[in-house]
């Protein structure tokens, strides 16, 4: 192209009420070090009195400056070295961390054909360290299972769709180059948090949780590059992890962009009426899901958690900048598109029922039928909403009873006929705080309750809510479907009078089918660990792609970053993060140069800096050695934005 481009420019947070500032806004910022900090017009002047905590210093709010959120970021060249022509840095797919400081040589696309056709460079037969492909990424045994299962679909698939339309297979168009990695897969502790700690210390209750995080990607080679369409973290609980968390597993993040070929497929040719149904791209991503499901079944886990948790409007989760084209679904449409994975999942047997978390455990649920729950059986994992909300919850109703025990000590031991109060107080006086945290708990999740899902690989009594495995008998209705009991659950039925035994009422006492219970494996995994920086949480990858500018929003820009995230996979040695002199546009090495205190992704080398004539308007400041913590941060807080949202 022969025209600037713009580039999106990382999201600015409220460093008081962890809002986003949208674009146009006017907002107030100071710099700590290197790093900038923001506050919205709202919290500046409603909030800030006199000055502002920041990383423990005070700053006074006469030093912030004003600002409007409207910096303009383009996109960098990069010029030939053979023709001096300017070609920008993300179209010729030029990768900067390897430019050496500006003393590696660069070919444009044009010379680099001339060069091949005259003889004088030879294509790459075996790629080097910088330039391997996905396929090069270690393959693990779960790889290999998804890839296969994958495959199997996409085979059957073609054959179906071809048969509808009357066509031959080869006649209709398939997915294919499609490569499945799991990049990370590593040992992590999860805390319980302070409060919920205390409560429960009495009660033995585990202070950490050992999990295992994975995280799943999905690309497929378009054009002869790969480009990196879907991303999937996991949390695995084993045999050996504590209550409550006992051989689940959850779904923490999944993210995709919609680059995804062929597009405009319907799957299986439709609906035989309307022609209607699902694309291609939605079942190949149910499918990927589907078969990780089968997998961790196999290997003896008894449940998924899935918290279905649409970004806000205009964040990102995983991947960096969607495709103005790909809406973010609201919270029925992905509920939905679970829900569809889910009964194909039970339809080919790998799911035993499905319910969500407030049927299940709070009372008046579908399926909360004896015993009242404790938030000590609630599923806890990390990064989930649940912990964050039951810490809130204890935290409140603990404050709140040392306040009215102090409010005890002041009152008059002399009272009037009808004046007692009928309030809140009087009414949980006798609840114990188990009770009111998961009354208050419930009361708040109950009007999104659809979106906490619970996914049963193994049979649940419906009783106690313990799984049923061997060596346990399983006694199962044979009048109501998914009603099943475990052996302690039905003998303790089988001992009640007619009227209380299953269902609860009815003269007409159901009679029961007994079997044996599946057999399930210890969970171990047969994978190694692997570790891989840049993608050790959610928050790490959005960072670097922020930082770096890896945006998925064009498809040029969508193949440019799926490069770089490869060469970061490869070289993991590599500095994760970049930047070039704005006037020269020379690489920076790390520690290198210097940055602008006010404008956002302003650099200059000293070189620039020290000629005759530079000049910019704001200080420009040392460059640290150190990873820029600023776009870190900057998750973190959208992190605390959104649970704080919910919590509203």
């Amino acid at each position: 192209g022969c025209h600037n481009l713009l580039f999106e420019p990382p999201p600015l947070y409220c460093l008081n009420c962890n809002d986003r500032i949208k674009k146009g806004q006017t907002y107030w910022f100071t710099n700590v070090d290197i790093n900038k900090h923001s506050v919205c017009g709202t919290c500046y002047k409603d909030h800030i009195k006199d000055s502002l905590k920041i990383e423990g210093k005070s700053v006074p709010k006469s030093k912030l400056k004003k600002k409007k959120n409207e910096e303009k970021l383009l996109e960098p060249w990069v010029q030939c070295d053979f023709c001096d022509a300017w070609v920008h840095q993300v179209c010729a797919l030029f990768n900067k961390v390897r430019d050496e400081g500006g003393a590696g040589q660069y070919a444009c696309p044009n010379c680099l054909v001339k060069k091949l056709e005259k003889g004088t460079v030879k294509q790459i037969v075996n790629r080097p360290q910088a330039m391997l492909e996905a396929k090069d990424l270690a393959k693990t045994k779960l790889s290999t299972f998804l890839e296969q299962r994958i495959s199997k679909f996409l085979v059957n698939e073609r054959q179906v769709r071809a048969q509808v339309l009357g066509k031959k297979p080869s006649e209709v168009p398939t997915a294919e180059g499609l490569t499945i990695r799991i990049v990370n897969s590593n040992d992590k502790l999860f805390s319980a948090l302070p409060e919920f700690f205390k409560h429960y210390e009495k009660d033995k209750v585990a202070g950490e949780m050992k999990y295992r995080s994975k995280i799943l990607l999905l690309f497929q080679k378009v054009d002869g590059v790969d480009l990196c369409l879907f991303c999937m973290y996991v949390q695995e609980y084993g045999k050996d992890c504590p209550a409550p968390n006992t051989r689940r597993t959850y779904l923490s993040y999944l993210d995709s962009v919609r680059y995804f070929k062929p597009e405009g497929i319907t799957a299986f040719g439709g609906d035989p009426k309307t022609g209607r149904g699902d694309s291609l791209r939605t079942l190949v991503y149910q499918e990927l899901i589907m078969g990780y499901l089968q997998y961790l079944k196999n290997r003896g886990f008894t449940s998924m958690y899935i918290w279905a948790c649409p970004p806000l409007p205009g964040d990102d989760y995983i991947f960096y900048v969607h495709p103005q084209r790909q809406k973010t679904p609201k919270s029925d449409r992905l509920r939905e598109w679970y829900m569809r994975m889910l009964k194909r999942a039970k339809e080919q047997k790998i799911v035993v029922k499905t319910s969500n978390l407030w049927d299940l455990f709070f009372e008046g649920g579908k399926e909360h039928r004896v015993d009242p729950c404790k938030p000590l059986d609630l599923p806890y994992f990390e990064g989930d909403y649940i912990p964050g909300a039951l810490e809130d919850n204890f935290t409140k109703i603990l404050a709140e009873q040392e306040e009215e025990k102090k409010g005890a000590g002041k009152k008059s031991k002399k009272t009037f006929k009808g004046s007692s109060s009928r309030g809140k107080s009087k009414r949980t006086a006798g609840e114990s705080v188990d009770s009111q945290v998961m009354t208050r708990l419930g009361d708040t999740i109950k009007h999104m309750k659809d979106d906490f899902m619970m996914v049963h690989l193994q049979p649940i009594c419906s009783y106690c809510r313990k799984y049923i495995i061997a060596p346990e008998k399983r006694f199962s209705c044979e009048t109501c479907p998914n009603f099943d009991l475990c052996e302690r659950c039905y003998k303790d039925d089988c001992g009640l009078d007619e009227r209380s035994r299953h269902p609860t009422g009815s003269l007409a006492v159901h009679k029961f089918k007994e079997s044996v219970a599946p057999v399930v494996k210890d969970t171990s995994d047969a994978d190694p660990t692997m570790e891989c920086e840049i993608f050790e949480t959610r928050q790490t990858f959005l960072s670097l792609c922020q930082g770096n500018h890896y945006q998925f929003d064009t498809f040029r820009r969508a193949k440019h970053s799926s490069m770089m995230v490869l060469y970061h996979l490869h070289n993991p040695a590599a500095p994760a993060f970049t930047s070039s002199c704005n006037v020269c546009s020379r690489e920076l090495e790390p520690g290198q140069g210097f940055r602008c205190s006010v404008c956002t992704d302003y650099d200059v080398c000293a070189v620039c800096k020290n000629k005759p004539g530079f000049s910019h308007p704001h200080e420009l400041k040392k460059q640290s050695s150190q990873t820029d913590s600023r776009v870190s941060r900057m998750s973190e807080e959208e992190r605390r934005a959104r649970q704080g949202q919910l919590r509203k």
